[in-house]
């Protein structure tokens, strides 16, 4: 197969790449882009039967409306006549622009250095939404007409603006990512290869299938598949590294046969026949091990692994066709000004470390592991943490407001939550009901300020007080309706009056659904231990909710978002792990016909899995003094570092056994390193440093990602393919292939090579590229058994 692909690359090689530029433009053209479909909360991804979620329907009965918070502030002193009169027209000019409902001022702070108003905004909140995202514009763009003096500032924040800002930031970052991906791929391989084309050539697949990639995954959110503001970032450090290193791999191919005296059509094929099933079978461990994220149910896990599998297929047949038509045409100037010649031998430093490790494997193997298992015991300190919606970032409009109102408004800026109970009758029917629910939540472990119903503003009405209110002023419409005094003649005070009126905010219009504003005591929303607390509060609600006679119960909140997506999250990598151990297994047994050396390669990756995550703990909890890593991590690391951690020993291992056929096996590991030390490490510098520049980008949950995967890759590098790989593969010997023929052969202890320098028994590979059929220039054909 992987011949005939080679064969057809070559003679078609303009007809495939005219079909990719096409494609491309089509694809860009016709279908969505990706950040159109993105959603940037965690909470967006839960199941809908997550006890958050279902608290978040309760919660919904009070209305949808979106709503984001107006912060006006002097930068020193109180706030002067002429800086209120501008904040009133600013108010006022807010209620003009499309979708804006109402504008509510919530008066000045204690210190009178700065006011606020709640905006609602008659539109869904989604940070993808292009309305929503015209309709912040525009509340923004009256600070600029409002004529401010100098030193009243102003400021839209909370809510859909900071959705807003942190969609702005996610793009950023992943233009950020991009570019320095980029440059720091071009920079290696220009070190690597010493040539003026060949980075170039390297990454133009890559480059092109990322731009394809995009808008298809934005076309599978119809049939399912969800899209975080992780996924571009991912998308585009996974397919730069990961698809540039299957380029590479076929490259170093390429020169190799070169070397060998085949003509530069006649390598393409044979590099295509010999490299592209390593090629292929790594791509498919990466697909197969994303794939599998399928089942979990966290739809950012979910979303993402199906996402970026068909990434990765893209770049596997953009490097098995566009790749080879690229070099066919380029021809020996890919390499200027370094071109190989024929006879030309590489050898250097990994013939030397080959040599150490095939002498020495028992010590090799022993420090390897005593090394890497050094690293994996800082695991003990590992702490999950970030489970919490980002915030946007402190440099944006909605940081800056958000650090006003923390300053300004402290309770405005503490975080709280809502309990929700729904009831079989209308509350109004048994007024009592509120009480008896307030009681409960303020005698709640891990609860304080308790506001209802009853304390809407502070004060405190009686239940039954509350209830006569409404017999009195049902008549007059929804209490939301009323003013802000009484009718003449009324009998109702005015403190019952404001309190019925302000009622809606906690009883539903159906009376069916009661809610609480309550404060957590454990911390902030989105710490660890507001997380933890989730649970034992939810099983306290549960309890008030039987006393009072709730049908369904609920707390509502980042916090309780929160305590679902660990729940959840750490359910996903329990049951994905072990299947992604099956598949690549399954995989690597098939690509090697062998049903022993898939047992200690997927142990080496798991390792080193281990090791990488330790040192991430090491860097960010224990020097760095964070509080935790971020729960996201554990899981991508697995993932990549499973995943991409196999390519190696696929390309490793399927050339000590191509070796192996005329050798015996501590000959041809020392050979399979030489031939493909230098492809490992550049492949392995290129995918870690495309991870690496995560660290860039100034976001810590994104840091971290990158910063744990680009150790996970380093290390695998390094330690496991160099050093642990290959001495277990001189233990086992020709054990390495049962039970294939190949563990029985004998390659004889000379171990020499054929003459003509092929590497053993691939017929299927030099007899099609001595084949007049092809190639499809006459000048470019070999004769059976005659090399020009």
């Amino acid at each position: 197969m992987f011949a005939a692909i080679g064969r057809f690359s070559v003679r078609h090689r303009w007809s495939i790449i005219l079909a990719w530029i096409v494609g491309a433009f089509v694809v860009v053209s016709m279908l969505p882009s990706l950040s159109s479909v993105e959603k940037s909360s965690g909470s967006n991804f839960l199941p809908s039967d997550a006890p958050s979620v279902v608290a978040g329907k309760l919660n919904a009965t009070f209305g949808s409306t979106t709503v984001t918070t107006l912060v006006a502030a002097t930068r020193g002193g109180a706030l002067t006549p002429a800086d209120n009169a501008v904040i009133d027209r600013v108010e006022q000019a807010m209620k003009s622009i499309p979708h804006v409902s109402a504008v509510v001022d919530q008066g000045s702070s204690s210190n009178h250095r700065a006011r606020r108003a709640l905006v609602e905004i008659d539109l869904p909140q989604s940070a993808a939404s292009k309305r929503l995202v015209a309709v912040v514009d525009g509340l923004r763009s009256t600070f600029v007409t409002s004529g401010a003096p100098t030193g009243l500032v102003f400021h839209l924040t909370g809510g859909v603006a900071a959705s807003v800002d942190s969609q702005n930031q996610s793009t950023h970052t992943a233009v950020l990512t991009e570019l320095l991906s980029v440059l720091f791929i071009i920079s290696l391989l220009f070190l690597t290869f010493r040539a003026l084309l060949a980075p170039f050539v390297a990454l133009l697949p890559s480059v092109v299938a990322m731009v394809v990639a995009g808008p298809l995954i934005a076309l599978s959110t119809r049939v399912g598949v969800q899209v975080s503001d992780l996924t571009p970032i991912l998308l585009t450090v996974v397919l730069l590294g990961a698809g540039t290193d299957y380029g590479l791999f076929l490259i170093f191919r390429l020169r190799e046969e070169i070397r060998r005296g085949r003509s530069v059509h006649d390598a393409v094929a044979v590099s295509v026949c010999k490299v592209g099933e390593s090629i292929t079978f790594s791509g498919l461990t990466v697909m197969g091990a994303l794939a599998t994220v399928a089942i979990a149910t966290f739809g950012l896990y979910r979303g993402l692994g199906p996402a970026l599998a068909i990434g990765i297929a893209i770049a596997l047949i953009a490097n098995l066709t566009l790749l080879p038509a690229l070099l066919t045409v380029l021809g020996t100037s890919v390499f200027w000004p370094r071109i190989p010649a024929s006879g030309q031998r590489g050898r250097g430093t990994w013939g030397a470390i080959a040599g150490k490790v095939v002498g020495r494997p028992v010590l090799t193997l022993i420090l390897g592991l005593v090394f890497l298992g050094g690293l994996a015991a800082s695991m003990v300190a590992y702490t999950p943490s970030g489970f919490g919606s980002q915030g946007p970032p402190a440099s944006s409009d909605s940081g800056r407001g958000q650090a006003i109102l923390m300053k300004d408004f402290p309770t405005a800026g503490a975080d709280s939550a809502v309990v929700l109970f729904r009831l079989p009758i209308s509350v109004w029917n048994e007024p009592q009901v509120l009480a008896g629910a307030a009681r409960g939540l303020r005698r709640t472990a891990g609860l304080a300020s308790v506001t209802g119903a009853l304390n809407p503003d502070g004060g405190s009405v009686g239940a039954d007080t509350l209830a006569a209110a409404h017999q009195q002023l049902a008549r007059y419409g929804p209490a939301a309706r009323l003013g802000d005094l009484p009718p003449p003649g009324s009998a109702v005070p005015p403190a019952t009056w404001n309190a019925y009126r302000d009622s809606t905010q906690y009883i539903s219009a159906d009376g069916r659904t009661i809610r609480y504003d309550v404060s957590l005591t454990a911390g902030p929303a989105s710490s660890t231990a507001a997380a933890r607390s989730i649970p034992r509060i939810r099983t306290s609600i549960s309890r008030i909710a039987r006393q009072i006679g709730a049908t369904s119960n609920g707390i509502h909140g980042n916090a309780s978002s929160a305590a679902d997506i660990g729940s959840i999250s750490g359910q996903d990598l329990a049951t994905i792990i072990p299947i992604v151990l099956i598949v690549l297994a399954v995989l690597l047994a098939i690509v090697l016909r062998s049903l022993i050396a898939p047992w200690y390669l997927v142990a080496s990756v798991g390792l080193s899995y281990l090791a990488s995550l330790g040192f991430a703990v090491l860097v960010f909890e224990l020097v760095g003094g964070h509080g935790g890593i971020n729960f996201v991590l554990p899981f991508f690391m697995f993932i990549f570092i499973m995943a991409l951690g196999q390519d190696y020993n696929i390309l490793v291992m399927t050339r000590i056994r191509e070796e192996a056929h005329h050798a015996p096996i501590a000959v041809a590991v020392r050979r399979a390193m030489e031939s493909t030390g230098t492809t490992v490490t550049s492949a392995g510098l290129i995918l870690a440093g495309t991870f690496g520049v995560l660290t860039a980008t100034g976001d810590t949950q994104v840091q971290e990602i990158g910063l744990g995967l680009a150790a996970g890759i380093l290390l695998d590098t390094f330690f496991v393919r160099t050093l642990l790989v290959p001495s277990v593969a001189v233990l086992l010997g020709r054990w390495n292939w049962w039970p294939s023929k190949l563990s029985g052969e004998d390659a004889g202890e000379g171990g020499q090579p054929p003459l003509d320098g092929s590497d053993g028994p691939r017929p299927d590979c030099d007899r099609d590229a001595a084949s007049p059929v092809a190639v499809e220039d006459p000048s470019e054909r070999t004769l059976a058994g005659v090399r020009p």
